[in-house]
């Protein structure tokens, strides 16, 4: 900066520093070297951020509700994961045409009545598993929570309007958007099962449908962040932007490896060792993002697929060699480190393809392809649980890994070093 001259005298200030300009004499403040402390330091950035948590912790929520809530009403965990297979089905449908009208029309003007109806539909399926209402009902009921709006994609767009033409600044916002999944998906889970058993059955639903919707209404309240509306063109899916569909191939994949690590883990050593796998990729995440990223994006993409691949063999490795929990624990946690750094490199390459006004759709795209790699991946992994043994099923989320790191490899050589 022009006024950091040796000479410059220096006061500093909860963090930050006043310097004196020699030009003007005038102080000035310079921000802290956090990165992070710098991203929300932007004006409306925390407003936005505490309401898009809000909203974002529930995501991790309403399928361990429904199923504790179905299974424990009606008795049967196959009806539990049928209807909320349902839910995703429905979802991966909806949801991109939920984005296309938030670009369309506007984050508030969309995101709020959408997620009246998706709380609506939460209630619904609640007050029909209490009142024992026909099987029916609970698949409509939950099919109406498709409308849930992408909130982290929603933030995501917030972040790239405020930081057009700072990619140090969008890698570490999109580090800290990642960073937050990871955090909502491992404490959502836990908080809905607690909520069930200490409270009553339909609790964690109830309470998911609540924070949803005022998380919603607090981040649509911060208009001056809100990007603006894109134009209306004839422009068609972001899919047909080149590159796209080996982009989505490679979130369909690593959706995979989500999937089948946590149906095997889940039925080799419980559900709680879990939340290291996604408190590994949390921290990573965070120290991710506070690094000045490598120019070539296409490049870096691979490298973390790479590393992925690779620390998806160490659960294998551990389970196959020592019946040890903490073993198994300290390669889970390995694991999750490779996860974050994946994600953020990958949503920051969608932002780079995904035409301009289109954002919101293009991420939700990423997201729909994630969600249908988790479907397959659980159900893979279950069949291998059930024909060759949890130690042996460890393998599927490693070769999903390799499947990503392989579509990625032949999506960059078709394309070449282009943007």
């Amino acid at each position: 900066m022009p006024y950091d001259t040796p000479t410059a005298p220096l006061l500093a200030v909860s963090g930050d520093m006043l310097v004196i300009a020699p030009r003007t004499g005038a102080p000035v403040r310079r921000t802290s070297t956090n990165p992070y402390r710098r991203l929300l330091a932007t004006p409306g950035a925390r407003a936005f951020t505490v309401g898009n948590l809000i909203a974002r912790l529930p995501m991790g929520m309403f399928s361990v509700s429904a199923v504790i809530m179905i299974a424990g009403s009606r008795g049967s965990y196959a009806l539990a994961g049928a209807v909320t297979a349902t839910g995703l089905a429905a979802t991966a449908v909806v949801a991109p045409w939920t984005a296309r009208f938030v670009d369309r029309y506007g984050q508030a003007r969309i995101a709020v009545p959408a997620t009246a109806i998706a709380v609506l539909g939460s209630l619904a399926l609640l007050l029909c598993v209490h009142y024992d209402a026909p099987d029916w009902t609970l698949f409509a009921a939950y099919a109406a929570t498709a409308t849930t709006p992408n909130t982290g994609g929603m933030s995501r767009a917030r972040w790239a309007h405020l930081h057009r033409g700072d990619p140090a600044a969008l890698h570490t916002a999109n580090s800290f958007e990642q960073a937050a999944d990871e955090l909502c998906f491992m404490l959502g889970p836990a908080l809905a099962a607690f909520l069930c058993a200490a409270l009553f059955p339909e609790a964690g639903t109830l309470i998911g449908a609540v924070l949803l919707m005022t998380g919603v209404l607090i981040f649509a309240a911060q208009r001056a962040t809100e990007p603006p509306v894109a134009p209306v063109t004839r422009a068609g899916s972001p899919l047909r932007t080149r590159g796209m569909p080996a982009l989505l191939a490679v979130f369909l994949a690593t959706g995979a490896v989500f999937g089948a690590m946590e149906v095997v883990t889940i039925a080799h050593a419980g559900g709680a060792i879990l939340a290291l796998q996604a408190g590994g990729s949390c921290v990573a995440g965070l120290l991710y993002g506070s690094l000045r990223p490598a120019v070539d994006i296409r490049r870096r993409l691979l490298w973390c697929l790479a590393g992925m691949a690779a620390l998806m063999s160490l659960p294998l490795l551990a389970a196959s060699s020592t019946d040890s929990l903490l073993v198994l624990a300290g390669s889970l946690l390995l694991a999750g480190a490779a996860t974050a750094p994946t994600m953020v490199t990958g949503m920051t390459l969608v932002q780079r393809l995904t035409p301009e006004g289109q954002l919101n759709e293009g991420m939700t795209l990423s997201v729909t392809a994630l969600l249908g790699g988790i479907a397959a991946g659980s159900a893979t992994g279950g069949w291998m649980v059930e024909h060759a043994g949890t130690v042996t099923a460890y393998v599927v989320p490693g070769c999903a890994a390799g499947l990503a790191l392989a579509v990625a490899a032949a999506g960059i050589r078709v394309r070449g070093n282009g943007a």
